[in-house]
């Protein structure tokens, strides 16, 4: 399997705080751009993980190659 780069960012904020989330823009060494859509995980700390770790496992399911 070929080596890969995660692009992943975080910030946590209190509760309230985020009025508009943009997604991310990645420039490509071949000169195209590419899209980071950002997520929103509220709660407590263990349901903050919780759901983090449901996501995560979540993306690795949408490529079974990896």
């Amino acid at each position: 399997m070929a080596n890969l780069t995660l692009v992943y960012g975080m910030r946590l904020l209190p509760e309230g705080e985020v009025k508009e989330i943009n997604d991310a823009t990645l420039k490509l060494v071949n000169g195209h751009e590419a899209h980071v859509t950002m997520h929103v995980l509220e709660g407590s700390r263990a349901q903050i993980e919780a759901q983090l770790k449901q996501s995560l496992d979540a993306f690795f399911d949408f490529y079974p190659e990896i």
